[in-house]
């Protein structure tokens, strides 16, 4: 084979030289620098004169450290070499007048100032860094407490997937027969997913999640008051259909919720179940509330007929104020929660998506 010299083409910035070597499929790739400052290159490979050897030499205009990184790619030779100081070259070698194999590569190339500016910008990022994790103290709990979030939201996933598979199969085989014992089949579990729920509460007062306490008191006194007041204390509402939808929507919200935040707790994102976190609230939040509101407005008669709950009153103004006066005050609170809980879900969403966006452009 003859030997032959490839194209080079250098750019600098002011702590490294940077070499392209346009030499394909390279093998037995010799890479030195000599005593003289003197960079010996040696290679076989496909490069503008065909399959060949290849080798060429350059002396640097400055001193460089010895150690000497390289990349061999399908198409190139990536070298990268580190100045002895960090300065800015007017030249790459020692000899003025440049080599006929050598050529700037425009793709890495800045002039001086440009690569100050690089070179601030990199030191600036550094030093916000640094900062950032000197005002950072790490927590000696977190991993304790991203083990507890995990095994709660695991449990609250596997509660209401029982609920909503239970609720499924049944309605598959009674078909609308199911509607009327739905309470009877699954109060239990819901009794225990929503006393769990209070945790919802707690954990922002913590500081162990950063989600806000007033909307995860919003939500979860209001699914109490239903579940413990209105189903749990009238007999008569626990065989009516809206029992069924009530429990299928919340269940079918919390399926996809509490796997969200399981996997958040160990670093892991699923698009599909990210989309459907932030997505399926918007039809099944309202429809949830009017689920809600429609058992709130069953009941009150059955309140006024059994006077449960009734607050008593002195002889003069009558006999009790109805229970059912306050569940009408609560049904306009109901509405008032539900627009500020989908406020403040559509904030989550459009934060959400906004700042994948930013990452990807």
């Amino acid at each position: 084979m003859q030997t032959l010299t490839p194209h080079v083409y250098w750019a600098q910035r002011h702590g490294e030289i940077y070499l392209r070597v346009e030499l394909s499929d390279a093998k037995n790739l010799d890479i030195s620098l000599q005593e003289n400052n003197t960079l010996q290159f040696r290679a076989q490979g496909h490069g503008a004169k065909g399959d060949n050897d290849y080798e060429f030499s350059l002396e640097f205009l400055e001193p460089v450290r010895p150690e000497i990184s390289h990349r061999s790619t399908q198409r190139q030779v990536d070298i990268k070499i580190r100045k002895q100081e960090e300065r800015w070259w007017d030249r790459l070698t020692l000899q003025e007048k440049k080599p006929l194999f050598l050529a700037p590569d425009f793709d890495r190339w800045l002039d001086e100032s440009d690569a100050e500016m690089e070179l601030q910008a990199k030191e600036e990022e550094k030093i916000n860094r640094i900062s950032v994790e000197s005002r950072v103290r790490k927590d000696p709990y977190l991993g304790l407490k991203k083990g507890y979030l995990f095994m709660y939201n695991l449990v609250q996933f596997l509660g209401f997937s029982w609920i909503f598979v239970n609720m499924t199969v049944r309605l598959f085989i009674l078909g609308q027969d199911s509607f009327y014992d739905t309470f009877h089949t699954t109060a239990d579990m819901m009794y225990f997913c929503q006393m769990m729920a209070v945790l919802e509460v707690i954990n922002p007062l913590l500081g162990l999640v950063k989600t806000g306490f007033f909307p995860a008191m919003i939500q979860v006194a209001g699914r109490n008051v239903i579940l413990f007041v209105i189903f749990g204390s009238l007999e008569d509402m626990q065989n009516k259909p809206v029992v069924f939808f009530v429990f299928y929507l919340w269940s079918t919200i919390e399926i996809f919720r509490y796997p969200f935040y399981m996997l958040a707790c160990i670093g892991t994102d699923w698009k599909l179940l990210t989309w459907l976190r932030y997505s399926l609230w918007i039809p099944l939040y309202p429809l949830g509330v009017v689920a809600e509101a429609v058992a709130v407005i069953q009941s009150l008669p059955i309140f006024d007929e059994t006077r449960l709950f009734s607050i008593p009153l002195p002889a003069v103004l009558g006999r009790s104020l109805s229970f059912s006066y306050t569940l009408q005050l609560y049904l306009v609170l109901m509405f008032l929660g539900l627009f500020i809980n989908f406020r403040h879900l559509y904030k989550q969403r459009r934060k959400r998506y906004r700042s994948r966006k930013r990452k990807v452009h």
